[in-house]
């Protein structure tokens, strides 16, 4: 035994089931990545170009696309993610979920502090007078029928790994990621139309910051469900190996559950 534990000690082996990591830039880049994106977007809505935002959404994919490789090298190539390594993931991935949960409430604090106690700035009224709310059953309904559809995709597509249909997967995948990019679509479309700007008052504030942030999310999710689609063609999920389909579904449902408060709050009960 003793031989055996010193020629894998000398081999380069290790004795227990964790992953030590390689030294990796990504987690210094994309720290840098976020920041310049943040501050970009920041400047954009402030009327000063859009060039540094476009700059700082390019290094952000680039960072994606270089970290997930790397993942992607460790878990399908050198097999380095044990059962014990998939738990830590999991875990990882549900204490992520829980700090955007956080990050969202902050939001609809602010919302729910300007719009049940109206200050006398505003009028002492909500929403204010001179702000035109968008139809709550118009465009926002379609979204939500949008984004609860492409829930339901996920979820069909989660069934098809387990029962080790990868190709039904791949479709209903396929539609997730048409759902994402068209309710991001209609967005962009709602906001182009909106008749007041991020910087009218608390109101388009906390509106656009709140539904912002959220469309942000649907286009992070929808690259998550596109790399998932592209894994599932190459063969990486198996019934009993496939988390990272997973995380990007639990991902993805907690964008349709905060999407489903928006709705309630900011577009019907709001307005």
């Amino acid at each position: 035994m003793a031989e055996t534990n010193v020629q894998a000690a000398t081999s380069g082996g290790h004795k227990h089931p964790y992953h030590l990591v390689d030294p990796s830039p990504w987690p210094l880049l994309g720290a840098f990545s976020g920041g310049l994106l943040a501050v970009g977007a920041v400047l954009y809505m402030h009327g000063s170009g859009w060039l540094l935002l476009a700059l700082g959404l390019l290094s952000v994919l680039t960072v994606m696309a270089g970290w997930w490789r790397d993942v992607l090298k460790e878990a399908v190539r050198q097999k380095a993610h044990s059962p014990v390594v998939k738990l830590g993931l999991r875990y990882g991935m549900a204490l992520f979920i829980a700090s955007e949960v956080m990050f969202f409430v902050a939001f609809f604090w602010a919302y729910f502090d300007a719009s049940l106690f109206p200050k006398e700035a505003i009028g002492g009224v909500w929403p204010p007078t001179n702000i035109e709310t968008l139809d709550a059953f118009h465009l926002p309904l379609m979204m939500t029928l949008i984004l609860l559809l492409s829930g339901t995709t996920v979820t069909w597509a989660h069934h098809a790994i387990i029962q080790g249909d990868n190709k039904t997967a791949s479709v209903a995948l396929g539609l997730s990621v048409l759902l994402g990019v068209l309710f991001s679509f209609f967005q962009m479309y709602e906001y182009s139309h909106a008749t007041f700007g991020f910087t009218g008052g608390i109101y388009p504030s906390t509106f656009y910051m709140a539904t912002g942030f959220h469309g942000f999310h649907v286009i992070v999710g929808t690259i998550f469900l596109a790399v998932c689609w592209w894994r599932t063609m190459a063969g990486h999920f198996t019934p009993k190996s496939h988390f990272g389909f997973e995380a990007a579904a639990w991902y993805w449902h907690f964008v349709d559950v905060v999407w489903l408060f928006l709705f309630i709050a900011v577009y019907w009960w709001g307005a």
